[in-house]
């Protein structure tokens, strides 16, 4: 440092000149998309404030992504990532990401967002594929003694109706949909990992440990959030967590002053239910 800088640096206050490195935290954990109404999923729209209070904190040097996710909605996940990216070629800011218990199919869509990606040893990253999934009832109506009435205009309208066979017209249009969600994830993770081993084929929708990802390229590097920022930015680097705080249905609810709607939450238990059922198979997918 010149005297020039060392003079000006000393007329500056105490609370600035001593100013510690700091790194900006975003955490995306769950199920992407809408899990229900009442319990969401990581969406753009839950996550969009975040990620601008992240990219603009004063003095920021890095942003990081802790991500923890089996994936989701394709959309919101395509969403996500592109903000990702908009915003750190805005603010000319490295991005880098690390891969708790999993960043699967959409998370490792939105993890592709970051400059680098790093995992533990144990996570597990990976799942390139698309999956449509649901459970057909044809006959359960009849055996009940109902009638269902359904009347459509365009012969697509009622595709993959659970209380009707399945059509083989319906199952072969939603391959042509899910062909071309796979074609944009390929390309996606392809221009953003250059590393990626040639003429091995790595979007079969297989998941990998961290360790094994890393010589095919998925990651980059195996670690964590506190010893990789320590290592790049000193031991007084400050980790700053701007993520929104997530809790349950009734904690959400008391938090916004309405103890009156316990009653509209009790209700709604049942879904809720459902839908934590239904985020925990995800997860339990890549046994956890």
């Amino acid at each position: 440092m010149s005297a020039l800088s060392e003079r000006l640096r000393a007329l500056l206050p105490g609370r600035l000149r001593n100013r510690r490195p700091r790194v900006a935290v975003v955490r995306l954990s769950g199920a992407i998309g809408a899990v229900s109404p009442l319990r969401p999923g990581l969406s753009i729209a839950g996550v969009a404030g975040s990620l601008e209070r992240a990219f603009t904190l004063p003095g920021v040097k890095a942003v990081a992504l802790v991500i923890n996710s089996p994936g989701g909605s394709p959309a919101q996940s395509h969403l996500i990532h592109r903000r990702i990216r908009a915003l750190a070629e805005e603010k000319s800011l490295p991005v880098v990401a690390f891969v708790e218990d999993v960043a699967a199919s959409g998370g490792y869509m939105i993890a592709c967002a970051a400059d680098e990606i790093i995992a533990d040893p144990t996570s597990i990253v990976g799942s390139i594929g698309v999956v449509s999934a649901g459970f057909g009832f044809p006959g359960l109506l009849e055996k009940l003694g109902i009638e269902r009435r359904v009347h459509t205009i365009g012969e697509a309208k009622a595709m993959l109706d659970p209380f009707r066979p399945e059509d083989p017209a319906d199952i072969e249009r939603l391959k042509r949909i899910q062909a071309d969600v796979q074609a944009l994830f390929t390309e996606l993770v392809s221009s953003r990992r250059k590393a990626l081993p040639v003429g091995e084929n790595l979007f079969t929708g297989a998941v990998w440990t961290g360790r094994q990802a890393l010589p095919l390229g998925l990651v980059d590097a195996l670690g964590d959030l506190r010893g990789t920022m320590r290592a790049r930015f000193g031991e007084k680097v400050e980790l700053v967590v701007v993520a929104e705080a997530r809790g349950g249905l009734i904690s959400r609810l008391l938090r916004r002053g309405a103890p009156g709607k316990i009653g509209e939450a009790a209700a709604s238990l049942p879904a809720e239910a459902m839908a934590a059922f239904e985020e925990r198979a995800a997860f339990a997918r890549y046994g956890l």
